[in-house]
């Protein structure tokens, strides 16, 4: 993804780009680290110190757009600078979107996809524009409008996507009371969160049933799966397991560290990935 690159990382901070734009925020992953770069944090164009995701600050070296867009492959992102420290871009799941593709177009059958917890719609891009019925699910409906702009800028408006703001968990339970299915499910749960309905969401507590209901929404006709975790504790074979107890112990999971790649050539820790596939 030639629009964005890692520049350093380090002191608990990364400095990276995102076309145009060159942002210094906070990451808790690169605490222990020291910088490669320490002359180059003078390039930021802008700054977000906060310490937690409720509350946190912006400040600007330069004028910068409220939003900007860069291109992800064969779509576009819109970005903006967000009151948590968000910009609406986790570049280390690129990686996870051309295989999202790879596996829609491998299938060669229509597939319908479920994206849960979908924030600004990577993950429903890849599955659209690979040819793949999709439904995109996730809790802030501002998010949701945010996942529909990056669609339309991306020549996919007219795509057969649902957009559904609601808690994951309901949704999910909701759509096997109607008798809905799905061959392909994508996740990215946050360790905390909350509903449109104040719908409390705990990984450690609610990840489990969650998978075992969307085994029970693709029986028989799972194509793939595919869970993203960044919450500390959850290593490659827990995840592993839990997506195998939730399927019944069918089919083959590939599991391991996800990294971001810096300008020196050093990796940054940026979660953990398990790929489900048939056997």
């Amino acid at each position: 993804m030639s629009s964005y690159q890692l520049i350093d990382f380090g002191d608990g901070r990364r400095l990276e780009r995102f076309g145009p734009v060159t942002l210094d925020r906070p990451c808790p992953a690169a605490e222990l680290s020291a910088r490669a770069l320490p002359g180059g944090w003078a390039q930021a164009d802008a700054r977000f110190d906060g310490r937690n995701e409720e509350t946190g600050q912006w400040t600007c070296r330069r004028e910068l757009p409220e939003r900007w867009t860069i291109a992800c492959g064969p779509w576009q992102l819109e970005l903006k600078r967000s009151d948590f420290g968000h910009v609406g871009l986790f570049p280390e799941q690129a990686e996870n979107w051309a295989w999202i593709g790879e596996r829609i177009r491998a299938a060669g059958r229509p597939l319908r996809v479920m994206n849960l917890f979908a924030y600004t719609g990577g993950s429903t891009l890849a599955a659209a524009a690979a040819g793949a019925e999709t439904v995109h699910v996730d809790a802030a409906k501002n998010t949701v409008a945010w996942a529909r702009r990056n669609a339309e800028i991306s020549g996919l408006a007219a795509a057969p996507i649902r957009w559904i703001a609601e808690d994951a968990l309901k949704f999910v339970k909701r759509e096997l009371r109607r008798g809905n299915r799905y061959d392909a499910v994508i996740l990215d749960p946050p360790s905390y969160g909350h509903g449109p309905r104040g719908e409390v969401w705990r990984l450690s507590k609610h990840l489990p049933r969650l998978l075992s209901l969307c085994g029970e929404l693709t029986a028989g006709r799972l194509e793939f799966l595919l869970l993203t975790c960044h919450t500390p504790g959850y290593e490659p074979s827990t995840l592993s397991r839990m997506i195998l107890d939730a399927l019944g112990g069918q089919g083959l999971v590939t599991a391991g560290p996800l990294y971001l790649r810096s300008e020196a050539k050093r990796d940054l820790p940026s979660g953990m990935v398990a790929q489900w596939r048939r056997a």
